[in-house]
């Protein structure tokens, strides 16, 4: 496929054989964005384990010092005494049955799903409309609590999910090319500050791989490892 005279350009910055440093990187990803929109930016960190085995398949969660740029949807499914809390905290849709309805039907226009403990047992039949999209509630993202005021108010604020892919890849949106370079930074340090906090004791060797920032549609900059992990 031919390349726009935009990524030619764009390409034409940035050096293949070079790895940057997060401060520059997160100045030229700026600058070689080929969209006319706000895309959004984002890291691809390769990691040292083996998804395969339970202890090594890395997920958590982080809260993004200045958001991720997007507002997230917000589906809160709970019991009728907690959807006034979840209501007042800002969650876009609250309820139960008739979303679960509409689930089961396709509907998947939101970006997390929020859940109460006791309604868990319902929502287990979704596991397979929502698993593949990343939306199924998990306590272990905080997405299974009790508290959803509190959960809404994360995720509303700048709180993401993350998850070793098969082939032992994270993937994660950490802001917009609107930022300023040093809030792009930032986010991406408190990013692989979570990743490394959660690697398993039995990873042995290399932990960070590689780390790479791209936008929407604009060529990967390879930025350095090294200090993320020191």
């Amino acid at each position: 496929m031919s390349l726009t005279k935009k990524r030619k350009v764009a390409e034409a910055k940035v050096d293949n054989n070079k790895v940057y440093s997060l401060k520059d990187a997160s100045t030229l990803v700026k600058e070689i964005n080929c969209t006319k929109f706000d895309s959004s930016v984002d890291v691809h960190v390769r990691l040292g384990v083996d998804p395969k085995k339970a202890d090594q398949a890395i997920r958590g969660t982080v809260t993004l010092p200045h958001g991720t740029g997007k507002t997230k949807r917000v589906l809160v499914l709970c019991t009728p005494d907690k959807e006034a809390d979840a209501k007042a905290a800002g969650a876009d849709h609250v309820g139960l049955d008739e979303f679960i309805t509409k689930i089961e039907g396709g509907w998947t226009d939101i970006d997390v799903i929020i859940a109460t403990p006791a309604v868990m047992p319902k929502i287990g039949k979704l596991g397979k409309v929502l698993g593949p999209r990343n939306l199924m509630p998990n306590p272990k993202t905080g997405t299974v609590t009790n508290d959803v005021a509190a959960a809404v108010n994360e995720v509303k604020g700048g709180k993401i999910a993350f998850k070793v892919d098969k082939a032992g890849i994270v993937h994660a949106s950490i802001g917009r090319v609107s930022f300023a370079p040093e809030k792009i930074a930032e986010n991406t340090q408190e990013f692989l500050n979570a990743l490394v906090k959660a690697k398993p004791s039995t990873a042995k060797g290399t932990y960070l791989k590689s780390v790479y920032m791209a936008s929407t549609m604009s060529p990967a900059i390879s930025v350095d490892t090294k200090s993320f992990m020191n």
